[in-house]
């Protein structure tokens, strides 16, 4: 088989064209950074790298809902101790009241007024939103929880839920009524009637102190509950904190270039390079002289 100038001409080009291509390409890794820089580059690569950008877009995603939770079981928290000092505070009226049978009316219902102003401030704490959305209303769109009057105004039966992971949700809610009891067995019912019973019924305070622990009791087992749910939020948040970082990690391991390994590809392909430049003309003769020669 006989091989003319022109065959020897076009393969060493071929071969110099495929040298110049991957000496670019470790140029364009080398200044990006990356491996992958268009998916025909690495199909195999670009697939797993899409799989885990999802999986990232999910964990920031389950992030927000984290701090979502975090800040709605914190106001929970926060509000419900609240309230069971203000609570506190009327059961020692309330005790005063039922001690002091031989008492003027007049300082009774000195009792009965500030029992009176601390029902209000228990509906105020009642009413305390996040996010335009009433803490313990449920899944009410409405502002208020409760009423001037102490009438529930929210929505049970439907819980407000987190996610937090591809496989954990996470309750955030407290309703009125699992809170601080039925409907005329409430805080705010009890508390109104003690006011009362403090000027018209001193001897019924002592059933009013009876409902009065009961509801105490019901507002301790929900700051419980609240509690024993943050400490889930926490562990949780840890848990995707180092989720993110393993997935940052296989990401790089897919993208990203081994910069000394590259810069050493890239050296070693210029020195080929240059050699095959230097090879090919030496076997492609310029002039008729130099093929004579």
């Amino acid at each position: 088989m006989r091989i003319t100038q022109k065959a020897v001409a076009l393969t060493s080009l071929q071969g110099l064209n495929r040298n110049l291509d991957t000496f670019g390409k470790l140029q364009e890794q080398l200044t990006s950074g990356r491996l992958i820089n268009a998916p025909s580059d690495s199909p195999t690569g670009t697939n797993k790298a899409m799989q885990i950008r999802s999986e990232q877009a999910a964990v920031e995603q389950f992030a927000r809902n984290i701090s979502d939770a975090d800040s709605w079981l914190s106001i929970t928290d926060s509000t419900l101790q609240n309230m069971l000092e203000v609570t506190r505070r009327v059961r020692d009226l309330t005790v005063q009241g039922a001690s002091t049978g031989n008492s003027s009316e007049a300082s009774r219902r000195a009792l009965a007024t500030e029992v009176a102003s601390l029902r209000e401030s228990l509906l105020g704490l009642a009413n305390t939103t996040i996010q335009g959305r009433p803490v313990f209303g449920g899944v009410t769109t409405g502002t208020t929880a409760y009423s001037d009057a102490g009438a529930y105004q929210g929505i049970g039966g439907a819980d407000v839920l987190r996610r937090v992971s591809f496989t954990e949700e996470v309750r955030v809610d407290l309703t009125g009524p699992e809170v601080f009891g039925p409907a005329g067995a409430d805080l705010f019912a009890v508390v109104a009637r003690i006011a009362d019973d403090l000027v018209d019924d001193p001897a019924a305070l002592d059933q009013g102190l009876v409902d009065l622990d009961a509801v105490m009791e019901r507002m301790l087992g929900g700051v419980a509950d609240v509690g024993a749910r943050a400490a889930r939020v926490e562990r949780e948040q840890q848990i995707n904190t180092d989720l993110a970082l393993r997935l940052e990690t296989q990401l790089g391991e897919v993208e990203n270039v081994d910069l000394p390994g590259t810069i050493m590809r890239l050296q070693m392909q210029q020195v080929g390079y240059q050699a095959a430049l230097q090879a090919t003309a030496k076997a492609i003769s310029p002039t008729l002289m130099e093929y004579l020669r």
